[in-house]
């Protein structure tokens, strides 16, 4: 068998197991990969030292963190070859090479102003429900545009969101509380949407604007919104932060109040802790819990002034 064939039969099973952005990311790792090693190589002459070549290579040109996701891939490919291949590649795995060091930046974590600056500078009523979904749920920016009504339980205050973030790239769902805040927010959101012309859309959020910063079709859930963070934050006057900025600043804010970290896991649904500690930024019941977070803004009809103390904004129904 050669190397491209043994890669084809892999992306033939990627496709039918992975979420769209995996798979994407093993194919484009394939390209750079059969740039430097021939496809036609027969994976017996597949050896450590040009797998270490090529990862040497990607840390060279682009950074030791996506030299390292390479070689995750291809050990991951190459196991996957020697348990369903027939015959199977031989072992031991030949991308088990030395993993490259890495320069990891620490993520930017907005200061709790300024989410709520931006905030203040959005002028749609929508966008300021999805902020607040945002950091009141710490979900990450797929599970918000992928929300849907039946996923919301208003009798039992609480909110479905799933993710294919676990292993195996398996679709699941958690449901967590709903803050009282969040509740009557989504609440009067829903009402409003309910003399909408698109009052039947399963979706939560949808595209209410024929211009090109939905970043998707008009009356459709959002897939991306291109710039719409960095616009907000450059309106607002504010170094500039995304969607995931948000789920990090939740979890900030959590363990400043002093919530046990076991308890920020659930909220952020992670199936390992330390995967939560390293949202922690070193600082030192679930309903309870999410309680602690900001709760004297909510969306308004009209964007308030900044004042130097600010009243409860109040929901119009």
């Amino acid at each position: 068998m050669a190397c491209g064939e043994w890669a084809q039969a892999y992306m033939d099973y990627a496709a039918s197991r992975f979420s769209p952005k995996t798979y994407g990311e093993k194919q484009t790792m394939f390209r750079r990969f059969f740039q430097e090693v021939d496809p036609a190589l027969p994976v017996t002459q597949l050896t450590p030292a040009k797998v270490l070549s090529y990862v040497r290579k990607q840390k060279e040109e682009r950074s030791g963190n996506g030299a390292n996701k390479d070689r995750k891939n291809l050990v991951a490919a190459w196991n996957w070859g020697m348990k369903y291949i027939d015959p199977p590649l031989h072992g031991p795995n030949p991308c088990l090479v030395d993993r490259m060091p890495e320069e990891r930046k620490r993520r930017y974590v907005p200061p709790v102003p300024h989410f709520w600056r931006v905030f203040e500078a959005a002028e749609d009523f929508q966008d300021r429900v999805m902020l607040l979904t945002f950091l009141h749920t710490a979900a990450r920016r797929s599970e918000v545009f992928k929300l849907r009504w039946d996923d919301v339980d208003f009798a039992r205050r609480q909110i479905r969101l799933g993710t294919r973030k676990r292993l195996g790239g398996t679709l699941e769902y958690d449901w967590i509380p709903l803050t009282d805040d969040l509740f009557e927010t989504l609440d009067s959101w829903k009402e409003r949407r309910s003399g909408m012309p698109f009052k039947g859309e399963a979706h939560v959020f949808i595209c209410l604007e024929e211009t090109p910063f939905c970043g998707d079709y008009y009356g459709r859930p959002f897939t991306q919104r291109r710039h719409f963070m960095k616009r907000l934050c450059d309106r607002a006057g504010v170094k500039p932060f995304g969607f995931h900025a948000i789920r990090h600043l939740t979890a900030s804010i959590l363990a400043e109040k002093g919530i046990p970290a076991i308890k920020i896991q659930a909220i952020l649904r992670h199936k390992n802790l330390a995967t939560t500690e390293r949202y922690l930024h070193d600082l030192s019941g679930l309903r309870q819990a999410l309680r602690v977070l900001p709760g004297n803004k909510k969306p308004s009809e009209e964007p308030s002034t900044p004042q130097k103390a600010r009243p409860r904004l109040k929901v119009v129904g």
